[in-house]
């Protein structure tokens, strides 16, 4: 199986629950948006879908 390099953006995660849960008549916080984003990182990092890095700068 070929491995390819996914970079997850927590910040794009929560903008789009933001734009999805607006669709579907809700109006999250800003803190409920963020707590989403990590939540949905952690399960991608359990499910190894994805493989937390640091960042090296």
């Amino acid at each position: 199986m070929k491995e390819i390099e996914v970079i997850i953006d927590t910040e794009e995660i929560a903008e789009f629950f933001f734009h999805e849960l607006v669709k579907r008549g809700y109006v999250p916080t800003e803190e409920e948006l963020e707590e989403m984003a990590d939540i949905t990182f952690e399960y991608l990092i359990e499910k190894c879908i994805i493989d937390e890095e640091e960042d090296i700068d």
